[in-house]
């Protein structure tokens, strides 16, 4: 094939692309599903599609653009995940060091009064015993501490949080069950002590400052690109308080926007980061394409790898769990047309990402709306309408 017939072949497939996705996207913001999208698609390292629809900011009537900066949530994961590995693939840490060595104070204990060690490989596959204070029923251990999830306001800095997450009983043995949860946290004070840093310097340093993802941190400067964050369970989205909460599987998770422009808050790695989708793109492409400047092929290609068994708590029936994310192991048990192999995540905010090497794929969606965008019909519909357009 000559490069007139490549290059209209291209166009071709972004054209099948556009033809599937526009009415998908339009047709959740017509019915008001989502107030707000960013969508990205890479195919083979090259744009596919990008789309930015709906309103950063409805009341205003702001409209998405393409630079617009979402609150991250948990696509912050996979940020902290690389800088982590970064670390481990420079020979700073080990992944079975145990997390005391670096954080003395860090000692939770088992119901039975045990101190079980607790490596950093547990912290990034969510197998350490901790837990989030969202999946608790009731007035449990993580409520009655008053611990932040990341997603809402405090004024607890690293220490306190440590503290806290010492007092707090684990929920089952480290290496012995998987739970998702506050690992990613706790790993974030372990890279300060690592690189002797604050958190947003070792992130600058190490991930988003190689990558040149220039817009992706702990912290917002050009406040006019951020978007406003609504949830759902009505009507249509309402915009959220500053102190919110929106209901998720019978269990309230709160929600503090404003929390990004508190400086006293720990830099949460599990959900404190704002960004584009144009950074978090570049970041996962780096990771199937085996040229990151972060990462080597075989730490790179260790994330796509099962490195936990969640029993199909991670994403379902036929996922497993690697380092970032999802893998998925069984896709006809999924229900999915994605790849084995692939690598997928979201973010309570509204998001979903995913990476299928098989297929060349890396996609990013960001709502500005919770909780459709993740694990709504949107996400869904979008990943079928990929799949029928290549």
């Amino acid at each position: 094939m000559d490069a007139s017939a490549i290059r209209q072949w291209k166009s071709e497939g972004r054209n099948r692309l556009k033809a599937e996705l526009d009415p998908v996207v339009a047709g959740a913001l017509d019915e008001r599903r989502i107030v707000g999208t960013v969508v990205e698609i890479l195919i083979d390292g090259e744009p596919a599609y990008r789309c930015a629809a709906g309103f950063a900011d409805r009341e205003a009537g702001r409209p998405m653009t393409r630079d617009s900066i979402f609150l991250l949530s948990s696509v912050a994961k996979p940020i902290v995940t690389v800088a982590a590995l970064s670390l481990v693939q420079s020979g700073k840490i080990g992944l079975d060091d145990a997390v005391s060595d670096w954080l003395p104070a860090f000692r939770p204990r088992l119901p039975d009064g045990r101190g079980p060690r607790i490596t950093i490989r547990q912290l990034l596959t969510h197998s350490a015993g901790l837990s989030y204070v969202f999946t608790e029923q009731g007035n449990g251990p993580y409520h009655r501490h008053a611990i932040s999830s990341g997603l809402d306001d405090t004024d607890d800095d690293f220490p306190a949080l440590i503290d806290k997450l010492s007092d707090t009983p684990l929920s089952y043995p480290p290496g012995k069950g998987w739970g998702y949860s506050m690992g990613l946290d706790v790993l974030g004070a372990v890279i300060e002590q690592v690189t002797t840093s604050k958190l947003p310097e070792a992130i600058t340093a190490l991930v988003t400052g190689p990558l040149a993802m220039d817009d992706t941190a702990f912290s917002v400067t050009d406040t006019a690109r951020l978007v406003t964050h609504y949830g759902d369970g009505s009507r249509q989205p309402r915009r959220l308080a500053g102190d919110d909460a929106v209901p998720f599987f019978g269990n309230p998770v709160r929600f503090s926007p404003g929390r990004i422009l508190n400086p006293r808050a720990f830099p949460s790695s599990g959900a404190g980061m704002a960004g584009t989708a144009g950074d978090v793109i570049r970041l996962l492409e780096s990771l199937k394409a085996g040229h990151s400047p972060v990462l080597d092929d075989a730490t790179a290609r260790s994330m796509f790898d099962i490195q936990a068994r969640t029993g199909g708590l991670a994403s379902g029936p036929g996922w497993e769990f690697g380092f970032g994310g999802a893998v998925l192991v069984e896709p006809e048990i999924a229900g999915t047309p994605q790849s084995r192999g692939t690598l997928q995540w979201d973010g309570a905010y509204g998001h979903k990402w995913f990476v299928d090497p098989a297929r060349g794929l890396t996609v990013v969606a960001l709502t500005n709306t919770a909780f459709e965008g993740m694990n709504g019909r949107f996400p869904v519909d979008l990943r079928d309408a990929i799949y029928r357009g290549l």
